[in-house]
C-alpha cells in the first residue's frame, strides 16, 4: 500500500531536524535525544530514578522502619489536642442530650412509642453532626479573632530562611481530559510567581497526564511546548503521558514516585484548577524543613475565578465561613489533621514507604481501588508516626469551584462512594483515633442526607398517624392512668430556633472577623451583610435538593451501581432547562405530592415543612437561574458575593485568567496531522516500530488509508489514539494531508 511504502522509505535523521526547528535551540538541547538504536526521540521527562513501591497490608500493623526524627517524643501539642478533644466530646454530647430531651418533650407521647423512638434516634445523630460543626466553627472564630495560636505551624519558620540545596521539590499536577488552556495558564502563573522569588532552582514541575481523548493529548503536548518556550522551562517543566490509567489519580502519583520520587525530598500536589503563589510554595518548603516530623502540610485554598451565580455564591461562602471551619479543624486536630489531596506539601520518602494504597478486599461497590485516597494517605502517614498539619493561615493557595449545582453533585457522587469505601478502614489496626474520626466525618457528610430524609419522612408519618388513627390512652398492661398525647408547638419552636442558631451562627460570626468590608474587598459592610443573608436563604433552599441527591448516591453506592469518574468542568458551564427538568423533575413532583399530602392531613404542619417541600417544588428554576453567568455578573456589579480575590486579584490569579483568555483554540488530532511542528512533537513522543509483523503492519496501513481518505470522520477515538501513538503512521498522514509547500516531510527516525 502507498502508506506502507511511505513509512518504510523514512530516513533516520529527519525527525531530529524537525524537532530542532519546532523546539528551538534551548528546547532541542534539553528534550531531543537519540536512543541506543539511533532513533530520535522527544524526551519530556527527566532520566529515570526508579524506586520499588508496594502497598502494605490493611490487616495487621506494618512495621515502622522510616520513623520521623524524635518520633518517640510527644510535643506539648499532643497533650493540648487530647484536652481539646475531650472538651469537644463533652460539649457535643451535653448539648445533644439537652436537645434530644427537649425533642422528647415535643413529641405527643414523649418518646415512648416505637415511631417516636426512631425519630429521637435520628434526631440525636443529626443534632450531634450539627453541634460538631458549630463548636468547630466557634473554636476557629476564637483563634482568628484573638490571633493567639501557639501551635500554628505557620509560625515555625522564618520567612527568609535559606532553603537547603538538597531540599528539592517537585510540583506535581495530575490531569485527565481537562480544559487544557486553563490548566497550563494556571501552571504558567504558578511557575512565574515561583521564579520571581529567586528560588526556582529548588523546584521542578511535572504534568502527569492520564488523558484518553486524542484531541486533548495533542493539545497538552502543544501547550507543554508553548509553556516551556514562553518561560524558558525546558529541563524544568516535564510532561508525562500514561498509556494505562491504573488507580486514577493516586496511581498517577504512585507512577511519579516510582519513576522519580527519590530525586526529591518534597512534592506539592496540585489539582488541574490549582494556582499557588511562589511565596506560598517556598514557605511550605521552609515549614517542612523546620518541622522534620511533618509528613504532610495542607494549605487552605481560597476559591476564585468563576462567574456563575452559583459559583460566586460558593466562592463567597468559602471565603467568609471557610476560615472559621478550617481554623477550627486545626484547633481540634493539630498534628493529626486532614489532607484534601491538593495544594499541600508532602514528604516524599515516608509517602512512598507507607502511603501506597492496597485494594480493599471483597466484591461490590465498596471494594476495589481506593477512590478518596487523600484521607487514607493522611491516616497512613500518621500511623507511621509522621504528623499531618493544616496551615490554615497561609495565603497564596487558590482553586476553583464547580460552576453550577449539577456539576457539583456529579463530583459529590464520586466523593460519596469514596468516603463510604473508607468507612471499611475505620477499624484498621494502628490508625490514630483522630483519623478514624476523619473517616467517620467523611461518611457522615453524605450519610446525613438519608438520615435527614428518613427523619422528615418519619415526622410526616407521625402527623399522618395523629390525624388518621384514634389516640390510644392505655398502652401498657395494668396501666392505671391514661397517657394523654400532647403537642407543645412553643417547645417545638424553641427547638427549631436553637437548631437554626447552631447552623447559621457561624455565618453571622464570620461578619465580625471582617474589620473593613470595603477596603477588605467585600464591597462595603452593607453588601457584606446582604451577601451573607442572601447566601443563607439560597443555601437553605438548596439543602433539600442536595439531600435527595446525596440520599440517591448513598443508595446507589450500597447497591453497587457503577460510578463514572470524569474530570469536572473548568469553565463557567450553565444548566439548560431540559437538563434541569430531567435531573429535578422527580424532586418537583415529590415536593408537590408531599406538600399536598401534608395539607390534607394537617394544614398547620405544612408551615413547619415549607422550607423543604417548597424548595423541592422550585428545584428546576433554582438550578437553572443559579447557574447563569449573567446573574452572577449582575450581582457582582451590585457588590454582592464580592470577595477580595475579585476586588483586587492576586497577581497569580490575574495572570491565570489572562493567559487562559489569550490562549488560542487548543489544537487537536487533525492539527497534529497537518501542522508540521505539531506533527514533529507527536512523532517524537511515539515509539517508531518499522519491523512490525506483517499482520500488524497491514492493520496500520489500512488505518492510515482510512484516516487519509473520505472515511476519516468515522475514525473512533480509540483508532485516532492508536494512530497518535505511532510516529510512522503520523508522519505518513502528514505527507499525505499536510502542507504542500516545500519538500514533503519524511517519516521519523527508524
Amino acid at each position: 500500500m502507498i502508506a506502507g511504502a511511505d513509512m518504510r522509505d523514512a530516513g533516520p535523521q529527519t525527525l531530529g531536524a524537525r524537532l530542532r526547528v519546532t523546539l528551538g535551540a534551548a528546547g532541542a538541547s534539553a528534550a531531543v535525544r537519540t536512543d541506543a538504536r539511533g532513533r530520535t526521540r522527544l524526551v519530556t521527562t527527566p532520566d529515570l530514578a526508579r524506586s520499588p513501591l508496594a502497598p502494605r497490608p490493611w490487616r495487621g500493623r506494618a512495621g515502622v522502619d522510616l520513623a520521623p526524627p524524635g518520633a518517640a517524643v510527644r510535643g506539648s501539642w499532643f497533650q493540648a489536642a487530647s484536652r481539646r478533644r475531650l472538651l469537644l466530646i463533652l460539649l457535643v454530647v451535653g448539648l445533644t442530650w439537652l436537645a434530644t430531651a427537649l425533642m422528647s418533650a415535643v413529641l405527643p407521647y414523649h418518646g415512648t412509642r416505637p415511631l417516636e423512638i426512631a425519630i429521637l434516634v435520628l434526631f440525636a445523630i443529626l443534632f450531634t453532626w450539627v453541634a460538631l460543626g458549630f463548636f468547630t466553627a466557634l473554636a476557629g472564630f476564637a483563634l482568628l479573632a484573638t490571633g493567639r495560636d501557639r501551635f500554628a505551624i505557620s509560625r515555625t519558620a522564618a520567612a527568609d530562611a535559606p532553603i537547603a540545596a538538597d531540599a528539592r521539590t517537585a510540583i506535581v499536577m495530575p490531569i485527565c481530559n481537562e480544559d487544557v488552556p486553563r490548566v497550563f495558564a494556571g501552571l504558567r502563573a504558578t511557575y512565574e510567581s515561583l521564579a520571581r522569588t529567586g528560588e526556582i532552582a529548588h523546584f521542578d514541575f511535572f504534568v502527569l497526564s492520564d488523558t484518553s481523548d486524542p484531541d486533548h493529548r495533542v493539545a497538552e503536548l502543544a501547550a507543554w511546548n508553548d509553556l516551556c518556550g514562553s518561560v524558558g522551562g525546558f529541563g524544568r517543566i516535564f510532561y508525562r503521558w500514561r498509556r494505562h490509567r491504573i488507580k486514577r489519580k493516586s496511581g498517577n502519583i504512585a507512577d511519579f514516585c516510582r519513576r522519580w520520587g527519590r530525586r526529591y525530598r518534597y512534592m506539592v500536589i496540585l489539582d488541574a484548577d490549582s494556582v499557588m503563589s511562589g511565596a506560598c510554595l517556598t514557605t511550605l518548603v521552609r515549614l517542612a524543613e523546620a518541622n522534620p516530623d511533618a509528613g504532610i502540610i495542607q494549605t487552605a485554598p481560597r476559591a476564585t475565578g468563576r462567574e456563575t451565580m452559583y459559583a460566586r455564591m460558593q466562592q463567597f461562602a468559602t471565603r467568609m465561613y471557610g476560615p472559621l471551619f478550617t481554623a477550627g479543624l486545626h484547633y481540634w486536630q493539630l498534628g493529626e489533621s486532614h489532607y484534601w489531596g491538593h495544594n499541600a506539601i508532602i514528604r516524599v520518602a515516608p509517602f512512598m514507604r507507607y502511603c501506597q494504597l492496597e485494594r480493599l478486599p471483597g466484591k461490590g461497590a465498596l471494594s476495589g481501588e481506593i477512590l478518596s485516597h487523600d484521607f487514607v494517605e493522611a491516616a497512613l502517614m500518621r500511623r507511621a508516626g509522621w504528623r499531618v498539619w493544616i496551615c490554615y493561615d497561609l495565603p497564596g493557595s487558590y482553586e476553583e469551584m464547580p460552576p453550577n449545582l449539577l456539576d457539583e453533585l456529579k463530583r459529590d457522587r464520586r466523593w460519596c462512594q469514596g468516603n463510604l469505601m473508607n468507612a471499611r478502614l475505620m477499624l484498621t489496626r494502628g490508625l490514630h483515633p483522630a483519623h478514624r474520626v476523619v473517616f467517620m466525618t467523611g461518611v457522615m457528610a453524605y450519610l446525613s442526607a438519608p438520615l435527614w430524609f428518613a427523619f422528615l419522612a418519619l415526622s410526616t408519618l407521625q402527623v399522618a398517624l395523629h390525624a388518621l388513627v384514634p389516640p390510644q390512652y392505655f398502652t401498657a398492661p395494668y396501666q392505671l392512668f391514661p397517657l394523654w398525647p400532647e403537642w407543645r408547638p412553643e417547645w417545638a419552636l424553641s427547638l427549631v430556633t436553637g437548631t437554626a442558631t447552631l447552623l447559621f451562627a457561624p455565618k453571622l460570626l464570620s461578619i465580625l472577623l471582617v474589620r473593613d468590608a470595603r477596603h477588605g474587598g467585600y464591597g462595603g459592610r452593607g453588601a457584606l451583610v446582604a451577601g451573607v443573608l442572601l447566601e443563607i436563604v439560597v443555601s437553605a433552599l438548596l439543602a433539600p435538593i442536595r439531600m435527595l441527591f446525596h440520599t440517591k448516591f448513598v443508595v446507589m453506592a450500597i447497591l453497587g451501581w457503577a460510578v463514572q469518574w470524569k474530570s469536572p468542568p473548568r469553565e463557567d458551564s450553565q444548566t439548560g432547562w431540559g437538563e434541569a427538568v430531567r435531573r429535578h423533575g422527580v424532586h418537583t413532583a415529590l415536593g408537590i405530592a408531599w406538600a399536598a399530602g401534608i395539607y390534607l392531613l394537617d394544614p398547620g404542619f405544612l408551615w413547619w415543612m415549607a422550607p423543604v417541600v417548597f424548595a423541592l417544588v422550585a428545584s428546576i428554576p433554582l438550578s437553572v437561574f443559579t447557574s447563569r453567568t449573567s446573574l452572577g455578573q449582575r450581582l457582582r456589579r451590585r457588590g454582592l458575593f464580592l470577595i477580595p480575590e475579585e476586588a483586587a486579584p492576586p497577581l497569580e490569579v490575574a495572570d491565570t485568567a489572562r493567559y487562559a483568555q489569550e490562549a488560542p483554540a487548543p489544537p487537536g488530532f487533525a492539527d497534529a496531522v497537518r501542522d508540521p511542528d505539531l506533527n514533529a512533537l507527536v512523532a517524537g513522543m511515539g515509539d517508531a516500530r518499522p519491523a512490525l509483523p506483517a499482520g500488524e503492519r497491514e492493520l496500520r496501513d489500512r488505518l492510515v488509508e482510512r484516516a487519509s481518505g473520505s472515511s476519516a470522520a468515522t475514525l473512533s477515538p480509540a483508532e485516532r489514539a492508536k494512530l497518535l501513538s505511532d510516529p510512522l503512521a503520523m508522519a505518513a498522514l502528514h505527507r499525505l494531508l499536510g502542507p504542500r509547500a516545500g519538500p514533503p516531510s519524511p517519516a521519523p527516525g527508524s
